[in-house]
């Protein structure tokens, strides 16, 4: 089994050779998102730790769905919206 920082290092070398086969939000999901939270330790199956759709009520955000939410504890730590990631 690899340890953290050798999954990182494959992940970015992975993210480095798919990067301009990514041309839609759901891909960068699939592809990215939800890979790198999984090496961090996440459940990205989990819905009571890693949502997706989240209604977000922070901000601008005020009734708007994100990506996705973190929680630790019931309560949404990390928001993240795939869309800002992709390259144009």
């Amino acid at each position: 089994m690899m340890n953290f920082e050798e999954q990182i290092k494959a992940f970015a070398k992975r993210t480095e050779s798919i990067m301009g086969g990514i041309l839609t939000e759901e891909a960068t999901k699939t592809s990215i998102i939800m890979p790198f939270f999984q090496i961090l330790g996440y459940d990205v199956f989990n819905p009571t730790e890693f949502i997706p759709e989240y209604i977000a009520d922070v901000g601008i955000k005020k009734g708007e769905k994100i990506d996705y939410a973190i929680l630790q504890n019931k309560e949404p730590v990390i928001w993240l919206n795939a869309n800002q990631l992709r390259k144009n």
